[in-house]
């Protein structure tokens, strides 16, 4: 069974793109996206500004990354390398973008339990947001690291 993980320079359309990387990426992006906006939301707003721009964050990656989804599955797209790169910054952005979202939810996660103090359910919500987050940002970096080198070959 062959399929097009090993073509450069090769835009996927439909279901082509759930067995190509950096593609693959997109659903588990999605998935931790989405769980990390649940976990947020499910917790205490405190202070508001940093979760806010969290919450923010999980929104936009995940209504950008579901339409981008769609762009490709749709075929919408035309084999060029203007979508390659489009491809490539969007990724990178939201890679910079989740990664400074993870490291103020961190920030704010630690700061928050030693000053104020939180009960049990709600600190954990809060570690398991900051983990997602972070995975999330992972997946972002591996899916835009695979995305230029997909660039680089048309």
């Amino acid at each position: 069974m062959a399929t097009n993980t090993g073509q450069m320079g090769y835009l996927p359309r439909g279901g082509a793109i759930f067995c190509t990387i950096p593609d693959i990426f997109y659903l588990p992006e999605l998935v931790f996206g989405g769980l990390v906006l649940s976990l947020v939301a499910s917790t205490y707003l405190l202070p508001y500004n940093p979760q806010a721009y969290v919450i923010s964050v999980a929104i936009f990656c995940f209504v950008v990354t579901f339409l981008w989804l769609l762009i490709f599955a749709c075929g919408s797209h035309h084999n060029r390398s203007s979508w390659a790169s489009a491809d490539v910054a969007y990724h990178g952005f939201a890679a910079l973008l989740y990664l400074s979202a993870s490291v103020l939810l961190a920030y704010i996660t630690i700061f928050w339990d030693i000053a104020v103090g939180r009960d049990e359910l709600i600190y954990k919500l809060d570690v398991a947001a900051v983990v997602f987050s972070f995975l999330t940002t992972l997946l972002y970096v591996i899916h835009t690291i695979f995305s230029a080198i997909r660039w680089k070959s048309f």
